[in-house]
């Protein structure tokens, strides 16, 4: 599972001309489901993605939780990030097909509002049109294969 997490100002998913979730600060995730992934897995992400100190302190210094910084969490299905690129035209046979993507998906935001964050969502195989402003910016890559 990979998990590209943008710290934002603000965050929002529209679909077919019509604004459907909208976050102010907070995190923006881009989630992708390898074929290989488990619920096991998807809960070891939410964990590490609710836990992520990159809000400053007093001080300026990346050491605040999303909690402590009453972060609001936008969670996005994004299959492209198992692309293979190995030629010019991407193939995505890693990527999870959504029988076995959604259930994962659905874990990841059922945990992390489990943890008490605010959770919207991106709709799961929608063309949708993701905006974010920034913050910082501040951009990490979980990769669950990297432990």
């Amino acid at each position: 599972m990979r998990a590209v997490v943008t710290r934002v100002l603000n965050a929002s998913v529209e679909i077919e001309g019509k604004k459907t979730a909208e976050i102010s600060k907070g995190f923006l995730v881009l989630l992708g489901i390898k074929t290989d992934d488990t619920a096991e897995i998807a809960v070891k992400m939410a964990d590490r993605i609710a836990g992520l100190r990159v809000f400053s302190d007093e001080e300026g210094r990346m050491n605040v939780s999303p909690k402590d910084a009453s972060a609001e969490i936008l969670i996005v299905s994004q299959f492209t990030l198992y692309a293979d690129v190995r030629s010019r035209r991407p193939g995505f046979t890693e990527a999870a097909r959504p029988e076995t993507a959604i259930p994962l998906y659905e874990t990841v935001i059922s945990e992390i509002k489990r943890r008490g964050f605010p959770v919207k969502t991106g709709v799961f195989g929608a063309d949708m049109l993701v905006t974010s402003t920034n913050d910082g910016p501040v951009t990490i890559i979980i990769d669950s294969e990297n432990r």
